[in-house]
């Protein structure tokens, strides 16, 4: 049996920043970034929210997908993946939203 994968977006208020990752479980996922302090990027703040989770094909597609989208280096595109009614294009085009319980 194939496992699902998602790309997911982060989000930490009390550093404003965003942080797109994949997993195989991007709601213990969350969790993990939340606790543990030792990780380089999201360690530095304990109040990380899910934002935005989007299944793809597997997890090779993730791998890249995730990579694009860090290469892009653009906050405004990640905000704009958080808001409902994105549809991706090229590269994003074969994202399909998750939806979960927002805070």
């Amino acid at each position: 049996m194939m496992k699902d994968f998602f790309i997911y977006i982060n989000y930490s208020k009390n550093i404003d920043k965003y942080y797109v990752g994949y997993s195989s479980d991007p709601w213990a996922r969350l969790s993990q970034h939340n606790s543990n302090g030792k990780e380089k990027y999201t360690g530095r703040a304990k109040d990380w929210v899910l934002k935005s989770v989007f299944k793809v094909d597997s997890e090779s597609s993730a791998i890249k997908i995730e990579r694009f989208i860090k290469r892009q280096k653009s906050r405004s595109l990640i905000e704009r993946m958080c808001i409902d009614d994105f549809v991706g294009t090229q590269a994003l085009a074969q994202l399909v939203r998750v939806p979960h319980v927002r805070d």
